[in-house]
């Protein structure tokens, strides 16, 4: 059984929804952030489909998935970093709590 690019397709569209969906729903900044490292692993898993199945011998659709996954963790380690700083001036890293506006 060989696996096709739609299937691919597929698979990448169930991961982006449920990393919307959880980006969207959930109050927790460590649960967000989670939810938008699956949206990035969705988007490098089409990127490396495309490539394998366009048969190009160059390795564009790799190289681009390696430089999305050194941005998604420069973005991890600066989101991480906010939510210690927020946790410790407002004792919580739930999104609906925290309001910039007002001290």
């Amino acid at each position: 059984m060989d696996i096709t690019l739609n299937q691919v397709l597929i698979l990448a569209a169930i991961l982006f929804s449920i990393g919307t969906f959880g980006a969207l729903t959930r109050k927790s900044i460590v649960i967000v952030v989670m939810c938008i490292e699956l949206m990035f692993n969705a988007v490098n898993l089409n990127l490396v489909a495309f490539a394998y199945f366009s048969g190009l011998e160059a390795l564009r659709g790799q190289v681009f998935a390696v430089f999305i996954m050194v941005v998604s963790a420069a973005e991890l380690g600066l989101c991480m970093a906010i939510a210690i700083m927020l946790y410790r001036n407002r004792d919580t890293i739930q999104v609906d709590r925290i309001n910039m506006m007002k001290w």
